[in-house]
C-alpha cells in the first residue's frame, strides 16, 4: 500500500450512511492464509512466488521481516516473491514482529532453518489475551531451549547441538485447537529429520492450505485419528502457489450490503468455499447465497433481516473473525439475536461503538445479546482491532447521518481495497486527517 502506516494512525473515516450498497467486486487473497504462507516461504530452498497476495499492511510487514533475515523478498502487485538466503540471519525483527500476530510462526520457520531465533512477543489485534504457550511448547518438544526475557516481550529459541529432532506436541487449548501453534509445529516438523506428530491439530484453512503448500514442495503429511503426521525433509522446493480467496472479506462485503438493504456479487469465491457455519449464520439472518460463474451472489430475502442465534467455532464452524461484522448486521435484524464466542475468552471490542451508533447490544464474557432496532444513528467512534473497526464501518454505512470512525490503520492491516470496493458499491466514504 502506498499510504504509510504512520499516516494511517492519524486518519479517520467519514461515512454518510443510508445508501443501499450493490454491485460486483473481486475478493482479495486471504489475509490469514497469506500470513502463514509468508512464514512457510522461509523454509524453501529454491525461489518461489505466492500469487494473489493481499495488498495489506501486514503483507509489507512480513516482506520486511523476511528481508531482514537475509531472504530476498519483493512484493509486486499481487505477487509475493522470495529468493532463499544462503545463510539466514536468525532473527525476527523486534519492531516489525511486534506489528503482526504470526510472529511466533515466523520464528518457528527461522528456527527450523537456522537452528536459533530471537523474536519479540506477537503484536496485531488485542481484543483479548492471545497466548503463545502452545507455540513455545512445540519448539521445546523439537528440542529447542526457549528463553523468555523482558517480562515476556523478548524471546530466544536455540536448538540442541545436534539440531531439532522429531517430536510429538499437543496444540489443544481450552478453546479448541490452536491454529497458529498447529502451523508453528508443522513448519518445525517439515525441516526436522524423522516423523513428527501434531496431536489435536486445527483444521482451519490456514493450516490445511499451509500443509498443501508444503506437500506440493516435497513434505509428506498424513492426517488420521492420531493427528497430523509430518515427515521432515532437508530440501523444500520452490515454484508458484496461489493464495485462496479471503472468506473473511467475503463475509464483510456480504454483511455490509445486507445491512444497507443492498445485494452483492463476489468474484473469486463460491458459496462452497465459505465455511458451513458462516453459510448457516447468513441464511439464518435472512440472506440467500447462490452460485454464479466464478463467484457468488448474496441477496436479502423479501422478509428482510431476521434475528439469529449464532456461535463461533473451529472450521467448518462460524469463523470468529466474522462475529463482529455479523453483530453489526444483526443490530438491524427483526427480533432478538445472540452471538456466542467460543474460540477466544471474549470478543466484544466492537460493542461499545455499536451502542454509540444506536444499537441495542450488550455483552457479558463470551456472550453478546442483540435486540434489533429500526435504524442506527451517526456517531463518532473508534476501535483498535481489524474486525471491530470493520463492524463499526458496516453500522455507519447503514446509519442515518455522517459518522466519524477512528482506526483506519487496523482496516489497512486486513483489507487491501475495502474502501475503494465499498465506494464502487455506492458508499459515501472519505478519509480525513484526525484533529489532534
Amino acid at each position: 500500500m502506498t499510504t504509510t502506516a504512520t499516516s494511517l494512525h492519524h486518519q479517520v473515516l467519514r461515512v454518510t450512511g443510508g445508501r443501499p450498497l450493490s454491485g460486483r467486486i473481486q475478493v482479495q487473497g486471504s489475509k490469514n492464509i497469506a500470513l502463514h504462507l509468508y512464514a512457510a516461504a522461509l523454509l524453501a530452498d529454491r525461489p518461489l512466488v505466492l500469487h494473489h497476495a493481499p495488498d495489506i499492511l501486514d503483507t509489507g510487514v512480513c516482506a520486511a521481516v523476511l528481508t531482514r533475515t537475509g531472504t530476498e523478498t519483493h512484493v509486486r502487485e499481487d505477487r509475493f516473491e522470495v529468493t532463499p538466503a544462503a545463510s539466514l540471519r536468525p532473527v525476527v525483527d523486534g519492531e516489525l514482529g511486534a506489528k503482526v500476530r504470526t510472529t511466533a510462526v515466523l520464528a518457528a520457520a527461522v528456527l527450523a532453518r537456522a537452528g536459533r531465533v530471537d523474536f519479540p512477543a506477537p503484536g496485531g489485534d488485542a481484543f483479548c489475551p492471545r497466548l503463545i504457550d502452545r507455540h513455545l511448547a512445540a519448539m521445546e518438544a523439537a528440542g529447542a531451549k526457549v528463553t523468555v526475557e523482558e517480562q515476556g516481550r523478548s524471546l530466544t529459541a536455540v536448538s540442541a547441538p545436534g539440531g531439532l529432532r522429531a517430536f510429538r506436541t499437543d496444540v489443544a487449548t481450552d478453546y479448541g485447537p490452536s491454529l497458529g501453534a498447529t502451523v508453528t509445529a508443522l513448519l518445525l516438523a517439515s525441516r526436522t529429520p524423522g516423523t513428527s506428530l501434531i496431536v489435536n491439530p486445527s483444521i482451519e484453512p490456514e493450516v490445511t492450505e499451509t500443509a498443501r503448500f508444503l506437500a506440493e514442495r516435497g513434505v509428506q503429511t498424513l492426517w488420521d485419528d492420531e493427528g497430523l503426521h509430518v515427515q521432515g525433509t532437508d530440501h523444500i522446493a520452490g515454484g508458484a502457489f496461489t493464495i485462496a480467496g479471503d472468506r473473511i472479506e467475503a463475509a464483510t462485503m456480504i454483511t455490509a450490503a445486507a445491512a444497507t438493504g443492498g445485494s452483492i456479487d463476489l468474484d473469486g469465491i463460491t458459496p462452497a468455499e465459505l465455511p458451513e457455519g458462516l453459510r448457516h449464520a447468513l441464511t439464518a439472518a435472512g440472506i440467500t447465497l447462490s452460485d454464479r460463474p466464478g463467484g457468488l451472489t448474496a441477496v436479502t430475502g423479501p422478509g428482510g433481516l431476521r434475528g439469529a442465534d449464532v456461535r463461533t467455532g473451529p472450521h467448518p464452524g462460524l469463523p470468529t473473525d466474522t462475529a463482529p461484522q455479523l453483530g453489526a448486521l444483526l443490530t438491524l435484524a427483526r427480533g432478538t439475536s445472540s452471538v456466542l464466542e467460543t474460540v477466544y475468552p471474549r470478543r466484544d471490542t466492537h460493542v461499545e461503538g455499536l451502542r454509540a451508533l444506536g444499537a441495542d447490544i450488550t455483552s457479558s464474557g463470551q456472550f453478546t445479546s442483540i435486540h434489533g432496532v429500526p435504524r442506527l444513528r451517526a456517531a463518532t467512534v473508534r476501535a483498535a482491532d481489524i474486525r471491530a473497526v470493520t463492524a463499526l464501518l458496516i453500522a455507519a454505512l447503514a446509519a442515518e447521518g455522517t459518522s466519524t470512525i477512528g482506526g483506519m490503520y487496523h482496516l489497512a492491516r486486513g483489507y487491501g481495497r475495502l474502501l475503494p470496493n465499498l465506494g464502487a458499491l455506492g458508499a459515501d466514504i472519505t478519509t480525513h486527517a484526525e484533529a489532534l
